[in-house]
């Protein structure tokens, strides 16, 4: 506008950027800058997400705004009902620029890469520069896992999380791990056995404040046909949406859970959704903490003798390793990652993934509880969910839209290469070395899911043949040629040697009976 004075530096803060001390915010002048934040529906919207992440969203991003008020720090924020919201990130930036004049954008580089290129774009239209600074809530930058990646045949997290284990000098002895070996999976994978989990100390939950009641009355309103539920009570939305309530939950999973996490971090059980996990990924995710604080608490853990290496090591893993290699992934594969279906799969999601209704108890019960509370645990992502449909045949990019959909902590940047790559294998064995292909008796084994089920897991055909056992069998004979190439699947391609031709046809013909099997 003419002769309005020109804001020096307009620094965009993203839904999933709630730090005080992010690199945006780097050199404030509370004189000269002003902060900009905006709830839009298209970040609800482009992928239909669930009430649950909705809500987690727009709460943290509101009491977020309110620190920032506190500390009379200029702000520009626009809420997702203010009647004059164009619904969109690009054009609310757009409206900001012609409303503060900047001189330049500044910002924490973005997590997701169409986030990324619409403000890239926003900021050319306008002729202005942007200014993108590392964010620096992860050990490693995305230029470091390029370096690795270079020249290298096959990317493997194993070799990135021991190189970022020594370059910071994380559960080290001198050069050499401590406890003499880099990882500690042998010890992290008992189940509970017929006993059960016994008493699991519980979570620590939040009853939804003043704020968080007007976010849940908003989302109920606004986004009523939109996956799962959320109300007004610690049992119907108890995640935490501040760095203070954050900081509680690390305390609460390092005191209580991270002892037997590592000993029990793949077992399941029916009606206990959270068992020894720490339940942090959400607030990493939006950055109420950083990657370096939780490590180094898991760390000081085991150094205080509260915890033993093998659950300690399991749960570094987790945020040193796996999400740090997920990032490196990410960005160095995208936009063309998205579109990647090495297995050819064509089928399309089952309803049931929306309604959880169905027979397979532990389908019922994992989609059930996610659909409740916007929350599975790795195991349950992986090994029922993620399993079922990579034995399933179903479109990889509709596996992806459904995780990012449902899952508080699902953020695009980390859903996708554990999504398609991971879980899929639809990138042909960039992110892992093998299909996690495995049948009904793994669920049986690792959970009692079995035991409320109708369906034998033992079964390929007949009447009470289990899904996943079919399905699993299915799977190896469609893809026989192409697996028997990995040598990590040439046992389980061998027992296909066990197979008749007579039981080969057999189930085939009870896959497709299912009404899903992929077709190769």
């Amino acid at each position: 506008m003419a002769g309005q004075a020109k804001t020096r530096n307009l620094v965009l803060v993203l839904g999933d950027q709630l730090d005080l001390h992010a690199s945006g915010l780097d050199g404030f002048d509370p004189q000269q800058d002003r902060i900009w934040m905006a709830e839009v529906r298209e970040e609800s919207t482009h992928i239909p997400s669930s009430k649950q992440r909705i809500t987690l969203f727009l709460s943290a991003m509101r009491h977020f705004a309110l620190e920032l008020e506190k500390k009379s720090l200029p702000l520009s924020y626009t809420r997702l009902d203010d009647p004059d919201n164009t619904g969109s990130l690009a054009k609310e930036l757009a409206r900001a620029i012609s409303q503060t004049n900047p001189q330049r954008l500044v910002m924490t580089a973005p997590g997701d890469w169409r986030v990324l290129e619409a403000i890239k774009a926003t900021a050319a239209s306008h002729s202005l520069a942007l200014d993108i600074r590392e964010d620096r809530h992860f050990f490693s930058t995305i230029r470091d896992f390029a370096a690795h990646a270079k020249g290298r045949k096959q990317l493997r997290l194993e070799y990135w999380y021991r190189e970022l284990r020594q370059q910071h000098g994380i559960l080290m002895q001198g050069d050499k791990p401590i406890g003499g070996q880099w990882n500690f999976d042998e010890d992290n994978r008992a189940a509970f056995g017929k006993e059960g989990p016994g008493e699991v100390p519980a979570p620590t939950r939040f009853a939804p404040d003043a704020i968080t009641q007007d976010v849940i009355r908003l989302v109920n309103q606004e986004f009523a046909r939109h996956p799962g539920v959320v109300s007004a009570s610690k049992e119907g939305f108890g995640w935490p949406v501040t760095r203070a309530q954050a900081l509680k939950v690390l305390k609460d999973f390092i005191d209580h859970r991270l002892p037997n996490f590592g000993r029990y971090q793949d077992a399941m059980w029916v009606s206990e959704p959270w068992l020894y996990h720490a339940h942090l990924a959400s607030a990493l995710n939006l950055k109420l903490l950083t990657a370096r604080e939780v490590v180094q608490a898991a760390e000081s853990a085991y150094q205080a003798g509260q915890a033993p290496i093998a659950s300690v090591e399991g749960f570094i893993r987790q945020i040193l390793g796996w999400r740090e290699y997920v990032r490196g992934i990410y960005w160095l594969n995208m936009p063309s990652y998205l579109e990647r279906n090495a297995l050819d799969a064509k089928n399309p999601l089952p309803e049931f993934f929306w309604t959880a209704d169905t027979e397979m108890a532990c389908m019922r019960e994992v989609i059930g509880q996610t659909l409740q509370t916007g929350y599975a645990h790795h195991i349950q992502r992986l090994m029922v969910t993620g399993l079922y449909a990579l034995l399933a045949g179903i479109n990889p990019k509709a596996v992806h839209a459904w995780y990012l959909s449902v899952y508080v902590d699902a953020v695009e940047w980390v859903e996708l290469p554990n999504t398609l790559g991971m879980s899929q294998h639809a990138d042909g064995g960039l992110m892992a070395s093998k299909p996690y292909a495995a049948s009904g008796k793994y669920i049986d084994r690792m959970s009692n899911y079995c035991a409320q089920c109708r369906f034998n897991p033992a079964k390929s055909t007949g009447a009470d043949a289990c899904p996943f056992t079919t399905l699993y069998w299915d799977f190896l004979i469609r893809h026989e040629s192409m697996l028997a190439k990995n040598p990590r699947m040439v046992m389980q391609v061998r027992n296909l040697s066990r197979l008749s031709p007579e039981n080969r046809a057999e189930i085939r013909k009870t896959a497709s009976e299912l009404g899903i099997s992929g077709r190769s």
